[in-house]
């Protein structure tokens, strides 16, 4: 069997396909045009985010058996099509679920303790121990949307700080562990100091922070997102950070990454953000660590020998 790799791995990925019978042709260089004209010869497809995986790029993929993605999230894959052709779809949620959980943390702590603002200011010569005096996460109530992998992980390495931690999933309503109560949206709403999202980008959660969603909490949150930053547009955060009911926020995803490519108002938005002094901000980080760049392999192999033991 052969698998075409078209994005930069982890280099023990070639070792850890051949230990299972399958030849890795990596080419992280590769154009879409390159692949669509290629791809006949594989049995296997392994992508992070080079291109939309669909009819279009598959056109010619006569023998291909499985897709891998590299990380959590499939919104890059036409779920549909490749289940119609009965191509068999791997993703690793579990290889960077600690390296997210980890970072959704570290978001949330230096906001409540104002390191950004406390170092900007002391290398402008400024000492203002009042001005950035911090706030306990072990007194907040922290509501996740969204409990599948990474939310679970959140919710557990939050146990040692004391909070309260409340979560809603819409496919999982009533899930039972030891680390989040499961509510309603509604209770989740009314209760949280601290938010998290934790969800997929869908047609549903597209831009699901428009239309007064923040007005709908009944308190003045923090608000985190380290999912997908199309679930949260920016005119939604900025006119939330402006009333008032999202006091700072931590975005390692944002609605268009593409910094050089945004329109005239993401600019705008974007601009009005980098200048509050209320936001935090990642590149796209959370599930990017030196561990889980090897452990995303891992996890991919091990699911793909259990396809075809």
């Amino acid at each position: 069997m052969k698998c075409l790799v078209v994005d930069k791995m982890h280099e023990s990925l070639s070792s850890m396909l051949d230990s299972i019978g399958i030849e890795a042709v990596y080419q992280p260089s590769i154009s879409r045009e390159e692949i669509k004209t290629s791809i006949h010869d594989y049995d296997g497809l392994i992508i992070r985010s080079k291109a939309f995986v669909d009819a279009d790029l598959l056109e010619h993929a006569g023998k291909l058996k499985f897709v891998g993605r590299a990380g959590s999230g499939i919104d890059n894959l036409d779920v549909a099509f490749l289940e119609s052709k009965g191509i068999k779809i791997v993703n690793a949620p579990e290889g960077n679920r600690d390296a997210v959980g980890e970072h959704t943390i570290a978001l949330i702590l230096s906001l409540l303790n104002n390191l950004y603002q406390g170092h900007t200011q002391i290398t402008q010569g400024v000492w203002d121990r009042e001005g950035n005096r911090g706030e306990e996460l072990g007194s907040k109530t922290v509501g996740i949307i969204g409990y599948g992998h990474m939310g679970s992980t959140v919710a557990k390495k939050l146990q040692s700080f004391g909070c309260k931690v409340i979560a809603y999933d819409k496919y999982h309503p009533d899930f039972k562990d030891s680390y989040a109560a499961s509510v309603s949206l509604d209770t989740l709403k009314e209760q949280t100091d601290i938010l998290s999202l934790h969800i997929p980008l869908t047609k549903e959660t597209f831009r699901m922070t428009d239309g007064g969603f923040f007005n709908s909490f009944g308190k003045n949150i923090i608000f985190i997102n380290t999912s997908r930053g199309e679930v949260a547009s920016f005119s939604s955060i900025v006119e939330a950070l402006q009333t008032g009911k999202v006091v700072k926020a931590g975005l390692d995803v944002l609605e268009n990454e593409k910094l050089s490519n945004l329109t005239e108002e993401q600019q705008n938005d974007f601009n009005w953000l980098k200048a509050s002094g209320k936001v935090v901000f990642s590149p796209h980080v959370a599930g990017w660590t030196v561990e889980s760049y090897i452990r995303i392999n891992e996890v991919l192999v091990e699911k793909i020998s259990r396809i075809f033991n």
